[in-house]
């Protein structure tokens, strides 16, 4: 890999979950099902699980409000944190092949700023992850109160990475949606389909 601000690159924004983070395993989404005592429906309960999770994630609602709003009830104390323990426990898995690549870009010295959807909770335990040194700066949904596709998030994430260009700077993402609007407010963007040669290729590219 050469130094990325060689190829007209000055700095680069990454999702985390589908991108470091590796997606959920069907075990795990089983085991948050079975924690939130959910009949044996696991579409069912993933459907309940989104539709109510960019509130959440935007830090619109407590954990308590979120999970009540999937259960539709309110959970005790405990389950609750064991909920929360699961819920977190699925999203903090890495893919140590798209580490070694943003090793490599953090070591040319190409500023990489994150920008995630996640809940205060799952913001806290992933700044303590390892591969967070690798970031010059960290933006969290529930910390901006805003979710992507949000220009504002975007806005937010290109204001600590100090470029004033947009064309210099590549946002990657494994959501077309997310991608999209980046575009629109004049990123160069990576749909990232789980390839990190993919991504080891565009902090190289001058395109």
């Amino acid at each position: 890999m050469t130094p990325a601000t060689a190829q007209g690159l000055d700095a680069v924004i990454l999702d985390y979950n589908g991108v470091i983070g590796l997606q959920p395993t069907t075990d795990q989404w089983i085991r948050l099902a079975r924690t939130a005592l959910w009949p044996e429906d696991l579409p069912a309960f993933q459907n309940a699980f989104w539709n109510a999770r960019c509130a959440y994630d935007a830090g619109q609602l407590s954990g308590l409000a979120y999970w009540a709003t999937v259960l539709g009830h309110h959970p005790g104390a405990r389950r609750l944190r064991e909920l929360r323990d699961a819920d977190t426990d699925m999203w903090t898995s890495t893919d140590d092949r798209v580490v070694e690549v943003l090793e490599y870009a953090h070591a040319f010295g190409l500023p990489l700023v994150l920008l995630s959807n996640a809940p205060r909770h799952l913001s806290d335990v992933l700044d303590r992850h390892p591969w967070r040194r690798l970031m010059t700066h960290a933006s969290y949904s529930a910390r901006l109160q805003v979710c992507k596709p949000d220009p504002a998030a975007y806005q937010h994430a290109m204001n600590a990475t100090g470029v004033r260009d947009p064309q210099r700077v590549l946002f990657v993402d494994d959501r077309a949606d997310n991608c999209h609007a980046a575009r629109r407010l004049g990123l160069r963007t990576l749909h990232y389909t789980g390839r990190p040669t993919d991504l080891a290729a565009a902090l190289q590219s001058p395109n």
